[in-house]
């Protein structure tokens, strides 16, 4: 991007973001789980590929429950990972190579750890402490039963009753994930002060902003009320509604028709109005306060949103002046393979973010979603908010990955910013084959071990050599990487596909290089070409050009003066099917 822009246009509007999962990043140490040491050593390789920050996945101490969403400390790191000093030697690290950095914060829950909730347990119903979580009698004689039918995103009920310092069974408490993560109650002033707090505490050692998880889940009706009981299309038995699709029949027991689209969970359309604890319109006072402490320090601090919400519409009042400045475009995400369909997403996004000034942002996975070679290599699957992926028929890799290499070029034309998760500049697919015995997400617990969760797509990064750890971790490595890396993967490490011109790899380096210096690109508006139907092309200006065949047959490519970047090879001047092409004019 020229330097005009970059000196007129906030960082954040046209920037993009490189999703570090810790856990399997780089292991620094040889213990086989990522780390801040390997972090480090690997920031070189983060700004040869040409990204202008990093989102590093939960840091703080955590006892690991959900792998460092369930936090016990938010002012420091988790030995697992490193040292509070380390993170700030990081950060200034970063800073030295223009690597902007970006941490995670969790504010819907705190891990049953927490001194918080310590002291929850501990002063017993009605005391001070208690409010700062959502504590309730239960329903029934005795209280024995749960104080309403609301369902964890990751199976069996939302609620967990506690033994009370007297001896006696006592009162429940709110989980919306696992029960070793509370939920916290945002109408307490305390906990909205506590969080201000953490914000500033990071800010002063130099992060540039946050990535919020679960955005949309932290205010819940003070009255706690039932949720609706909706058909069940596969039995006709009553169910209530738990998230994205999560059924749940009368005895409590989830039905997982498929992954998890992610950490959070959104009600549909028909759920939505006045739903007890999704997207609730007070969550939106919360983040204006958050925008103040933003402000209060130099270098444009910004955050971006995990908010699972059901329209345009509600994501942008997330963004509007004096909230949030950044959101995850999940309908972008969720798009199938399809040029009516993306189409209608670019429009939508950009015409709705436009009302409010925000910027787009684009995605095409992260550590919670099935890796997107893999949902690209299969017939389209009906995937919404409020649903959840389901995979049809069997993987086409070869097919997947093309698409992928045309959809990451799609991806970095479009106006606004863009995330990468770590090892998709590799063209990684998910591992659908780890052995069961080694699964780790609490889905596989929670669900009663019929759903295998997410860490098909949490697999330790491939680095260099021919066989596992590949690099991930150190030649002396007393342990193996906590998940196995499959040996098929020799050949997509970063040294086998370093200098190789049609690796994915090289097509990332010269899609962003390209995007760092091309004027046209980054922040800005599009422009619409007449093509095939199964063809998008646009042009933005100044003299750029994209054009991605999502069809079946080879089409024509429009006028231009010289080929920039090509997914895959032309066929004498023609682009062929799931492919695309950026262009100068």
């Amino acid at each position: 991007m020229d330097e005009a822009k970059n000196r007129t246009a906030p960082w954040w509007r046209s920037a993009v973001i490189y999703q570090v999962y810790i856990r399997s990043f780089a292991d620094g140490n040889g213990d086989g789980v990522g780390d801040l040491t390997g972090l480090r050593a690997r920031l070189p390789y983060l700004r040869s590929l040409g990204v202008d920050a990093v989102w590093i996945t939960p840091w703080y101490r955590s006892p690991m429950a959900d792998h460092g969403y369930d936090v016990a400390d938010y002012r420091d790191i988790d030995p697992l990972f490193g040292t509070l000093p380390e993170a700030v030697e990081l950060i200034r690290e970063a800073h030295a190579l223009g690597l902007r950095v970006i941490p995670d914060i969790v504010p819907n829950h705190t891990s049953d750890r927490h001194e918080w909730f310590r002291a929850a347990l501990t002063a017993g119903p009605g005391s001070p402490e208690r409010h700062r979580y959502v504590f309730r009698r239960g329903r029934g004689e005795d209280g024995a039963q749960p104080p309403n039918n609301w369902q964890s995103v990751f199976g069996g009920p939302a609620w967990t009753r506690v033994v009370e310092p007297d001896g006696r069974m006592g009162e429940w408490y709110l989980h919306l994930f696992t029960p070793q993560q509370p939920d916290l109650n945002w109408h307490h002033p305390e906990v909205r002060e506590e969080f201000e707090a953490v914000l500033r505490f990071w800010f002063a050692r130099g992060v540039d902003g946050f990535r919020i998880d679960v955005a949309h889940g932290l205010v819940k009706h003070p009255d706690l009320p039932d949720l609706p009981e909706l058909p069940d299309i596969t039995d006709g038995r009553p169910v209530a509604s738990a998230g994205p699709g999560i059924a749940v029949d009368s005895g409590g027991t989830a039905e997982y028709p498929g992954p998890l689209p992610a950490h959070g969970a959104v009600p549909t359309p028909e759920q939505h109005a006045g739903h007890p604890h999704w997207d609730r319109d007070e969550v939106h006072e919360i983040y204006r306060g958050w925008r103040r402490v933003a402000d209060e320090f130099p270098g444009e601090r910004a955050f971006v949103a995990e908010a699972w919400v059901d329209s345009p519409r509600r994501l942008a009042a997330y963004l509007r002046r004096e909230h949030l400045h950044t959101a995850f475009n999940f309908d972008f995400l969720m798009s199938s393979w399809d040029a009516r369909r993306l189409r209608q997403v670019i429009d939508t996004t950009l015409d709705t973010l436009g009302t409010v000034g925000a910027p787009a942002t684009w995605v095409l996975s992260n550590h919670d979603v099935v890796r997107h070679p893999s949902r690209f290599g299969r017939p389209a699957a009906r995937w919404a908010p409020g649903e959840s992926y389901r995979a049809k028929g069997p993987l086409d890799l070869p097919l997947g990955l093309r698409r992928a290499r045309a959809a990451a070029l799609l991806m970095l034309a479009l106006p606004g910013g863009a995330y990468i998760y770590q090892g998709e500049e590799l063209g990684l697919a998910e591992v659908e084959d780890l052995p069961e015995e080694v699964l780790q997400d609490p889905i596989w617990e929670r669900s009663g071990h019929t759903e295998r969760g997410r860490d098909g797509c949490r697999v330790p990064i491939p680095w260099s050599g021919l066989k596992p750890p590949f690099g991930f971790s150190p030649g002396n490595a007393t342990r193996q990487p906590w998940l196995p890396q499959p040996q098929s993967w020799q050949d997509l490490t970063v040294e086998a596909q370093t200098g190789n011109a049609t690796s994915m790899l090289e097509l990332y380096r010269r899609a962003l290089c390209l995007r760092r210096e091309h004027p046209a690109l980054g922040d800005g508006t599009l422009t619409w070409l007449a093509e095939p139907e199964g063809v998008l092309a646009f042009t933005r200006e100044p003299g750029f050009g994209c054009v991605v065949n999502l069809s079946d047959t080879a089409c024509p490519v429009p006028e231009h003066r010289r080929a920039l970047l090509a997914s895959g090879p032309l066929q004498e001047g023609r682009l062929p099917p799931d492919t695309a092409l950026w262009y100068g004019r």
